[in-house]
C-alpha cells in the first residue's frame, strides 16, 4: 500500500474487539483505529466513546466510504464476512477478517476471486500461527523431537455453557448454521485444523459423522472425524460440546515414531514432550493480547515492510475441512 500509516475501520464490535485483537491495532507502529460501526447505533457510539475513536457508524458502507479509513477490520459472525470483504475490496481497502474466513467453503472461494481480481489483500484472524506457544510446538516437531511423526489425534470435550440450557429461546448466533456454519464445531475446530495444517501441509481428504446427542439446540454437538494431511499422514479428531465435566479435555496429541508431543489450543496447558528419556514439561503463556504478533505481522505488510502469509487464500482449505467433516457439500 503506498500510505504511511493505517487507519482502521472496525465492521462489529463484539466481545472479541475488546481485549483479543481491538488493543492491537493501536498499539502496533503506524497503526490506529479511526471508526467503528455496529447495526446498533447506541453500541457502536459507546464503543467508539470508550476506545476514544473519532468515528461511529451504523451502515457498514458508510463506514468503508470514510476517507479517513483505508483498511478493514470484519468482526462480524461468519455469514456476513463475504459481504463485507467483498465491499471492502472493491472500494480498495485491505481485510483483516476474523476467523473461520467464512460460513462456508463457497463463500471463501468467492472472497478469495474478488481479492484476486481487485489485488487487494485480505488476511484472516488465524493468530495461533505467530504465537510463541504454537511456535515452540512447530520446532521441536520440525527438530525432530518425536522422530518421523505418523499418526495426529485432537480429543476436545466440554460440558454445555451455562446459556446453552436455553438456547432454544435464545439461540446464540454461533449455534446457528445458517450465521456461523455449524455449531461450536465450525467456530473452535477451525483453530485447530488450521494450525495443524501448517504443521503437515494441507488437508485433502476427510470424512466425518455428525450427531446432536444434549438436545439442548438444534445444531450438532457431537462430531467425529477421520482426514488425511497431503504428505500422507493420517489423523483424527473428536469433538463433544456437551460432555460431563469428568471428560473436559483440550489435547492434540503429535505421535512419532521416537516420543509424543501434547499441546492445548484454547487453555495454554503445558506442552508436552514423551519420550524414552522421560517426560517433559514446557510452559508457555499466551500475551494479554492474543492477536498482537498476527496483527503487528499484517500491518507491517500492508505497509511494504514484512510478509504475512496468513492470507484469505491459506485459510480457505480449513473451511473445506469443516464442511467436508459436517456433510454440508
Amino acid at each position: 500500500m503506498n500510505v504511511n500509516k493505517l487507519r482502521w475501520g472496525f465492521i462489529g464490535c463484539g466481545e472479541v474487539t475488546e481485549t483479543k485483537s481491538g488493543p492491537a491495532f493501536s498499539i502496533v507502529e503506524d497503526s490506529e483505529v479511526v471508526a467503528v460501526m455496529s447495526r446498533t447505533a447506541e453500541k457502536a457510539r459507546d464503543y467508539a466513546k470508550r476506545h476514544n475513536i473519532p468515528h461511529w457508524y451504523s451502515d457498514a458502507q458508510e463506514l468503508i466510504d470514510d476517507i479517513d479509513v483505508n483498511a478493514i477490520y470484519i468482526a462480524t459472525p461468519p455469514s456476513s464476512h463475504a459481504t463485507f470483504a467483498v465491499m471492502a475490496m472493491q472500494s480498495g481497502k485491505p481485510c483483516y477478517i476474523e476467523k473461520p474466513l467464512a460460513a462456508s467453503y463457497d463463500d471463501c472461494v468467492r472472497i478469495n476471486r474478488v481479492s484476486e481480481r481487485t489485488g487487494i489483500p485480505c488476511f484472516v484472524a488465524y493468530y495461533r500461527r505467530e504465537l510463541d506457544y504454537f511456535k515452540r510446538v512447530k520446532q521441536l516437531i520440525d527438530d525432530g523431537a518425536v522422530g518421523n511423526v505418523v499418526n495426529v489425534q485432537i480429543r476436545f470435550a466440554c460440558p454445555p455453557h451455562e446459556a446453552d440450557y436455553n438456547a432454544m429461546s435464545k439461540l446464540p448466533w454461533r449455534l446457528q448454521p445458517d450465521i456461523a456454519g455449524g455449531g461450536y464445531f465450525y467456530d473452535l475446530a477451525a483453530h485447530q485444523l488450521d494450525f495443524l495444517q501448517q504443521l503437515f501441509g494441507v488437508i485433502t481428504e476427510a470424512k466425518g459423522l455428525s450427531a446432536n446427542r444434549g438436545g439442548l439446540y438444534a445444531a450438532e454437538d457431537s462430531v467425529s472425524a477421520c482426514f488425511r494431511f497431503e504428505n500422507g499422514l493420517p489423523a483424527s479428531g473428536s469433538w463433544c460440546f456437551v460432555s460431563h465435566p469428568s471428560a473436559k479435555e483440550d489435547r492434540i496429541y503429535i505421535i512419532g515414531d521416537r516420543g509424543t508431543l501434547k499441546f492445548s489450543v484454547f487453555t495454554y496447558e503445558p506442552i508436552t514432550l514423551l519420550t524414552t528419556e522421560g517426560k517433559k514439561d514446557i510452559e508457555i503463556p499466551a500475551p494479554p493480547v492474543v492477536q498482537l504478533p498476527l496483527i503487528k505481522r499484517v500491518v507491517n505488510t500492508l505497509l511494504d515492510r514484512d510478509t504475512c502469509d496468513c492470507t484469505s487464500v491459506s485459510a480457505t482449505p480449513t473451511n473445506w475441512v469443516m464442511d467436508i467433516i459436517l456433510n454440508k457439500f
